[in-house]
């Protein structure tokens, strides 16, 4: 399994929020860039980065800002927010980044999901946000009337990668991941499943890796590593546990 550390980006800055309110952030650093050589140096193998921004205002705002990550953290970075058209997909891998994420065109507008897998194959990750069984929108501001396995069945027939799935009501709360929900998901799915939302600490990752048999490729962790709840050592380790339960795709 993969620890992928995330880094969020709001006013150009790291932060974390809680269940998605842009209004209750913590800023936990000025320089993203010296975050992503951070986690680097201390053994992650993938990066999640989020322009927070960019996803309220449905397109990217901090593009610089990421390139400036992808060339510190000189591994796989997976990014998401305001990634609407073609034009703003293209532009990030043209950067360097390995794979971009889609979440609310996608909900809105299922083809797009589509159109991108056949531009760039191998590249795209559908992002399914979670709140109480709904898929939340726009910077996780509104509420979608479509299934999330049925969006996640179409999405790995159209070719993505992976999913994302982040339960919104556990995110940035340290109240535990969702292993449930997500094995539940995974197991209808070929394609792997990314949790997101909740992590607490390192049972968070063996209780993940405990259910990984399901297509459970990785967790992203954010406020637990930052607060010091989940230390980024033991957490690789308890993820690189389960490296025999899920065979990781090469970068």
């Amino acid at each position: 399994m993969l620890l992928i550390p995330a880094i969020d980006l709001k006013d150009g800055r790291c932060v974390r929020l809680r269940q998605g309110r842009m209004g209750e952030g913590t800023v936990f650093s000025d320089d993203p860039v010296a975050v992503a050589r951070r986690w680097r140096e201390a053994g992650a193998g993938r990066l999640h980065v989020v322009d927070l921004d960019g996803a309220v205002s449905g397109a990217p705002v901090h593009a610089e800002v990421v390139a400036g990550i992808v060339d510190a953290f000189g591994a796989p970075v997976q990014v998401g927010g305001g990634i609407r058209s073609v034009e703003a997909a293209a532009a990030y891998l043209s950067a360097g980044v390995r794979y971009v994420i889609v979440g609310t065109r996608a909900v809105n507008e299922p083809t797009f999901v589509t159109e991108l897998c056949a531009e760039f194959p191998g590249r795209v990750i559908a992002g399914l946000d979670v709140r109480d069984g709904r898929l939340a929108v726009e910077g996780w501001s509104k509420l979608s009337a479509h299934s999330p396995l049925d969006l996640a069945q179409r999405f790995e027939q159209d070719g993505a990668e992976a999913v994302v799935f982040t339960d919104v009501s556990r995110d940035g709360m340290l109240s535990g991941v969702n292993a449930e929900a997500t094995a539940a998901l995974a197991a209808e799915l070929a394609i792997p499943v990314i949790a997101a939302g909740g992590v607490g600490g390192v049972e968070d990752i063996h209780r993940l890796g405990r259910v990984a048999d399901s297509g459970i490729l990785g967790v992203i962790a954010g406020r637990a590593l930052y607060d010091g709840s989940l230390d980024i050592g033991e957490g690789l380790a308890a993820a690189a546990a389960y490296a025999d339960v899920f065979a990781v795709p090469a970068p």
